[in-house]
């Protein structure tokens, strides 16, 4: 317990350590002029922009499986609600696992490369995308439901007349949240072999502290956070375009 509170109290100090350094670091002008020299001058904007388009393609086809998969789980889960507690308990197991380890489980299974990433972030986007799906189908009014059956529509056609749009807001929240997350956890996808934006830290991190290394990783961290934000951009767009005015907040 005493070494366990000892380790607790070097990491607070350590953390407030780094946290002095950051203002430094933030007003080296020196340092965003070595990072665009290195951005336009050694890697090449064109290069840098393909490594992030890769980086983009694996987030968005591990999205296209998890939004397919999710939504079909949902709507199934919301229909036969006994099956509810073990789908989510058993998405929210593939988000607790760690990344790295993650990744790494499927290298014997389909080698090294994107195939094993892809199938590790298919895993981490099915909590959000069933969950919000579950939720936005539950919040949808019964009454309108109801009129909908009187009204002589079968169940097929309530769910995708009635049911999925008046739900889509949410479905798309929770869509939202995983491409995000997986933006993040895509640049680890290098240590298994994979492309995508973690190819810099990867050698930012192997040539450490020589020249231009930390540049490496900072174009990892600029880049990853850009997609994330073109992302974001995207989805509060494709929202304000597909739902109705009552529904926006």
């Amino acid at each position: 317990m005493i070494g366990f509170v000892g380790g607790l109290l070097d990491g607070l100090r350590t953390l407030w350590d780094g946290l002095w350094r950051v203002p430094g670091v933030v007003t080296d002008w020196s340092s965003y002029r070595s990072f665009w020299v290195y951005l336009t001058e050694r890697e090449g904007l064109g290069e840098v922009l393909g490594v992030a388009r890769e980086h983009a393609q694996l987030v968005l086809m591990s999205m296209a499986w998890a939004v397919t998969v999710g939504l079909v789980v949902g709507i199934v889960i919301h229909r036969v609600r006994v099956l509810r507690p073990p789908a989510l308990g058993l998405a929210s197991v593939f988000l607790t696992l760690p990344s790295l380890a993650l990744f790494a489980i499927f290298v014997p299974v389909v080698g090294i490369g994107d195939r094993g990433p892809l199938i590790a972030l298919f895993m981490y986007s099915l909590l959000p995308v069933i969950r919000n799906t579950v939720t936005g189908l539950v919040e949808v009014d019964q009454s309108i439901v109801e009129s909908a059956r009187g009204m002589g529509l079968s169940a097929v056609q309530r769910l995708l007349r009635i049911e999925l749009p008046l739900a889509f807001p949410v479905i798309l929240t929770g869509v939202r949240v995983a491409t995000l997350l997986n933006t993040g956890i895509a640049a680890i996808a290098v240590l298994v072999g994979g492309s995508g934006l973690g190819v810099y830290i990867q050698e930012g991190l192997t040539r450490y502290p020589l020249p231009n290394s930390v540049e490496a990783m900072w174009i990892a961290v600029v880049f990853s956070v850009g997609l994330a934000l073109v992302f974001d951009l995207a989805f509060a767009i494709l929202r304000r375009l597909t739902t109705s005015k009552g529904l926006q907040p």
